[in-house]
């Protein structure tokens, strides 16, 4: 039976590509973005006391009660925006859901997105699934940065929605107060939605304040901000995150999580909504990734390799160009086959290949990770 493709040109993620040469060549891993600690065993336990309650079944279709009502809360408190649990938050199987979702419920055939790139491997495809179509424009380097009046050129009448990514994947950037002015003025201006990817909100350094779609009332107004507790808990494998809305955009984007995931598993839900209720949960992330980063840096000071700004996620940039001329593929091939060390090439994260010598590195591990990949890093 023939078929033809909707995505012809996907394959295997460049995460799992990387993470099973890293696993058939021994070498440390520090390519796809998870931590090698453990979760809280606080959180843990609150997970196995729901499952002996007997709370094993359907959650609510938009969430669990108590953990939308403490998102809300956390909300209120963070952004200073009140937010109602029942009509603008829905918790999803991870960001990734989320994002499908909203794009499934809000791009019709032939609208386009505007999307920046170096961006996650989703955006696109979803895109495409749904009928939408891609509009890619690059980030300006080195500092990953966006040339607004580039975007000014490229919106259309077609132009239906803008999605953005703050702290930034793979680059470590962050978006302004500024960056987040204009866009509020473009997406009024020309009546447009803005999808927010904010999953690592809590992992931002230097005194830094996240500028989150939420802090911005018009913006808000129009826009989805969309989180992650994997990210947030050190739990990417739980898959559970939630989407912000204003109502008449949550009504469309529950009749798509409906029939994409229904409902997220009880348990963690429940667990989550009281974990949460206390803030040093969740508060000191960013102090505690600041010191990881700071940590890696200082480790690979003097070698060949130079840092990228990295000013939130848990990802940091090094270039080679003085190291080697070769493409970044050629080069994590490379790092991971002869020198044991896993990256991830930032050419993957543009739609053209944009090749600027650029490896992601994941300092989310131990310090006994990041000393054994720090040791092969400086030789170099």
């Amino acid at each position: 039976m023939k078929i033809a493709s909707r995505l012809p040109e996907v394959g295997t993620t460049i995460f799992t590509i990387m993470s099973k040469m890293a696993l058939e060549h021994g070498a440390i891993n520090l390519s796809q973005g998870f931590p090698d600690f453990p979760v809280d065993s606080k959180l843990v336990d609150l997970i196995h006391v729901r499952m002996q309650e007997g709370f094993n079944q359907y959650a609510p279709m938009p969430g669990a009660p108590a953990l939308r009502q403490v998102i809300a809360d956390v909300i209120s408190k963070t952004y200073n925006r009140k937010t109602d649990p029942e009509t603008e938050i829905t918790v999803t199987a991870g960001g990734t859901e989320a994002l499908f979702s909203v794009i499934a419920a809000l791009v019709h055939a032939g609208d386009e997105v505007v999307v920046f790139d170096p961006a996650y491997d989703s955006y696109n495809p979803a895109i495409r699934l749904n009928g939408g179509v891609p509009v890619h424009i690059n980030l300006t380097y080195p500092n990953f940065s966006i040339d607004w009046e580039v975007v000014k050129s490229k919106i259309t009448s077609r132009t239906r929605m803008i999605m953005v990514n703050t702290p930034h994947n793979p680059s470590g950037a962050v978006l302004s107060a500024d960056d987040l002015k204009t866009l509020q003025k473009l997406a009024v201006q020309h009546d447009l939605i803005v999808l927010s990817d904010e999953v690592y909100e809590r992992i931002i350094f230097d005194d830094i304040r996240h500028e989150s779609v939420l802090h911005y009332p018009e913006l808000a107004n129009r826009s989805i901000a969309v989180f992650s507790f994997g990210k947030t808990f050190h739990a990417t494998g739980w898959k559970v995150g939630y989407a912000v809305a204003p109502p008449h955009l949550t009504t469309e984007i529950r009749k798509a999580h409906q029939f994409v995931t229904f409902s997220v598993n009880t348990p963690v839900q429940l667990a989550l909504a009281e974990y949460m209720t206390v803030p040093a949960h969740y508060l000191n992330l960013g102090t505690f990734y600041q010191k990881k980063r700071d940590y890696f840096l200082a480790g690979i000071k003097g070698s060949s390799f130079e840092p990228m700004e990295c000013h939130g996620s848990y990802f940091q940039s090094l270039s080679y160009a003085v190291i080697a001329d070769l493409p970044d593929m050629q080069m994590a091939e490379e790092l991971t086959k002869k020198h044991k060390v896993a990256s991830v090439p930032v050419s993957a994260f543009y739609q053209d290949k944009t090749d600027n010598k650029l490896l992601r590195f994941c300092f989310a591990k131990q310090e006994k990770t990041l000393d054994q990949a720090i040791e092969i890093l400086r030789k170099f």
